[in-house]
């Protein structure tokens, strides 16, 4: 059954991956990126590392999504006054897709059992304390540029006089 559900999974995030790179709206291409990066976190989940997956929602399908949003809201790239709902057609691949991520996280839900760790695993708390004390320098780094990129995009984005 895993295997099947890795497939499927699989398949889910190369299409939307897909559709993400040809999508011309840059607001669809952003949900398709979502819908990959949530399955992607699935199959993370799925071969046994769910603060990976956690991770994957967490940074990129959150995080990483809203900064995208944010620049193309700033660069006026989606044309809000254009845009119309989309035809019936249009909806189907995305909710086709959806579904399966559902379905795929129902299923994993329903057959996950929590077992104690072990002796040499990892826990949240020891990656905490080693990224923060061995990397805490490349953390810091990272959110300057996160910083910088935001700055950038206003400074794109503002109206001149």
């Amino acid at each position: 059954m895993e295997t099947y559900l890795f497939y499927i999974l699989a398949t889910v995030t190369v299409i939307g991956t897909i559709l993400a790179i040809t999508e011309k709206h840059p607001v669809h291409a952003i949900v398709y990126l979502v819908t990959s990066f949530f399955s992607l976190a699935s199959i993370f989940f799925l071969l046994s590392a769910p603060l990976i997956a956690m991770f994957e929602v967490i940074i990129y399908a959150g995080a990483v999504m809203v900064l995208f949003m944010f620049v193309i809201m700033m660069l006026d790239l989606g044309r809000a006054d254009e845009a119309k709902r989309p035809p019936l057609r249009q909806w189907f691949l995305p909710v086709i897709l959806g579904g399966i991520i559902l379905v795929s996280i129902g299923v994993l839900a329903a057959g996950y059992v929590t077992t104690p760790h072990a002796p040499g695993a990892i826990t949240v708390r020891d990656f905490a304390v080693t990224l923060f004390r061995k990397y805490g320098v490349a953390v810091e780094i990272i959110s300057m540029q996160l910083l910088f990129a935001v700055v950038g995009a206003l400074y794109l984005g503002r109206r001149r006089p």
